[in-house]
């Protein structure tokens, strides 16, 4: 069994209360060869700001799952 990781879970508990990603960083089409530290802003639906790192491995399972899922536009 394949565990998800933190921040992927982190990421969908806030969007399922209806919060939306503002910011990641770097963008999340950028080569993947060059990544190793992401950083996501998500703006919750009571103003609160929250913020996602994910590091290496989780840095990439992280943006695969925000392009594939369609989140980011």
């Amino acid at each position: 069994m394949v565990s998800e990781f933190t921040s992927i879970s982190e990421l969908k508990k806030l969007l399922a209360v209806n919060s939306k990603i503002e910011k990641i960083h770097p963008d999340v089409f950028a080569s993947d060869a060059e990544v190793n530290i992401v950083t996501v802003t998500v703006l919750c639906p009571d103003g609160k700001i929250q913020t996602i790192r994910a590091h290496r491995e989780e840095s990439h399972a992280l943006r695969e799952f925000i392009r594939t899922s369609r989140m980011h536009r």
